[in-house]
């Protein structure tokens, strides 16, 4: 039986933490070894994740993600986001909506092409009929993979399939999706390999991590309780204004737009709590940001933000069951031809325009990570760069159900070929 106290389930997440940060530290024999391969931000998920799949802790009995996603996370990115310099993100080019379009690309093409390859080896898969019908199960995966949970909600509406089938294509999302974050953060490991072989210009990344880092330094102080005090009643208070503002904006928009209420509308997005919620807290971060309030990046704004980042992790790595990847292997080979396309496009176009492996990363998983991952993967390259993966996580919520109804209408017609 798993542990299903949340103190013992969050105890056991933070002392992951802390041996793989401590393993990390160690800058020789084994261990350093060990870390020059496996990236310790991996680790940091993958921990968990075997928790999980030993059935010692167990994501479907604990809260703990939850809580990281709607407490933690807007804290974070509203820390991460306190020294944000607008300018150089603008600087950073055109390379990252150009990779955030390929991600979503990659997802549209990806359906109908994987049923075609498929479909050569498993004919019978694709014999449902009306809600039973495999590309209406598909139309879920393709809004959770371009935008997020309300796009997927939005496509089962749609395209009604058939509910008591709906857990084969979440464990598929849940699996595949999952793997697929797994090799993005093993790559970022590599990030100076891969930006060699894509022959990339890193130079705005660099001078934009530059400029934070001095900007650090220059306002860093030892800090007091009082400094402690105030910044954590500035994130935590903005996210109470952040869960605050998103019930009320939802709750104004599905009152009196019928477009947005409507589950089967494209629209319906809009009235996700969690949408707004990581815009609100986004927003009042850059916001902040002309402020004095910047200044507290000088007693660690963005480490304290860091922190909550990786408890995050740790609880997405612990959704992930190991042991799951057999359940539905025809579902799984579906899913992983699919999010293979989706890789395959990206590395082509990002070899092609020199793209740095950042906008790989981030571009990725603002369409199949969504909010919750996007700004974990953006973050693991430098704190500052957490901003990027949510604003294009933010626009993936907003194309999601129109990207993925093109993508279904493509997977219908490959079905009935």
């Amino acid at each position: 039986m798993p542990f299903t106290n949340d103190a013992i389930v969050f105890g056991i997440l933070m002392i992951s933490l802390g041996f793989v940060f401590y393993t990390e530290s160690i800058k020789k024999g084994f261990w350093y070894k060990f870390y020059k391969l496996i990236p310790g931000l991996l680790m940091c998920y993958f921990i968990p994740a075997i928790f999980n799949s030993l059935g010692i802790i167990s994501s479907e009995e604990s809260q703990t993600y939850y809580i990281a996603s709607r407490y933690l996370l807007p804290a974070a990115l509203l820390l991460m986001t306190l020294s944000i310099d607008l300018k150089a993100i603008y600087n950073l080019g055109y390379k990252a909506l150009i990779m955030f379009f390929t991600g979503t690309i990659g997802i549209i093409i990806g359906g109908p092409i994987s049923i075609l390859i498929l479909s050569m080896f498993f004919p019978e898969l694709f014999n449902g009929v009306g809600p039973d019908a495999i590309w209406r199960g598909l139309s879920t995966l393709a809004g959770s993979w371009i935008g997020g949970g309300a796009n997927q909600a939005a496509m089962l509406e749609i395209f009604e399939y058939n509910p008591q089938r709906y857990g084969g294509m979440v464990l598929v999302d849940i699996v595949v999706a999952n793997i697929w974050m797994a090799i993005i953060l093993f790559g970022i490991g590599k990030k100076k390999s891969i930006n060699k072989w894509l022959k990339a210009d890193t130079s705005a990344i660099e001078e934009l991590k530059k400029k934070v880092t001095l900007f650090s330094n220059s306002t860093s102080r030892i800090p007091n309780l009082s400094d402690y005090m105030i910044l954590l009643a500035i994130a935590f208070g903005s996210v109470a204004f952040s869960h605050l503002g998103a019930e009320y904006i939802s709750e104004f928009l599905t009152s009196n737009f019928k477009a947005v209420a409507d589950k089967s509308s494209g629209l319906s997005s809009f009235a996700s709590k969690f949408f707004w919620m990581i815009s609100i807290a986004t927003f009042i971060g850059i916001g902040l940001s002309f402020t004095k309030a910047k200044n507290f990046e000088g007693v660690g704004a963005s480490k304290i933000g860091s922190i909550f980042i990786y408890i995050l992790v740790a609880t997405i790595g612990m959704k992930m069951d190991l042991g799951s990847i057999l359940d539905e292997p025809k579902l799984i080979l579906i899913g992983l031809i699919w999010m293979s396309i989706h890789a395959f496009l990206l590395i082509a176009v990002a070899k092609l325009i020199r793209a740095p492996y950042f906008f790989l990363a981030v571009g990725s998983q603002a369409n199949v990570g969504g909010a919750a991952s996007a700004p974990v993967v953006a973050a693991a390259f430098h704190p500052s760069l957490a901003t990027v993966g949510v604003l294009l996580a933010v626009f993936g919520y907003v194309v999601g159900t129109y990207g993925a109804m093109i993508c279904t209408w493509l997977m219908e017609y490959t079905s009935n070929l």
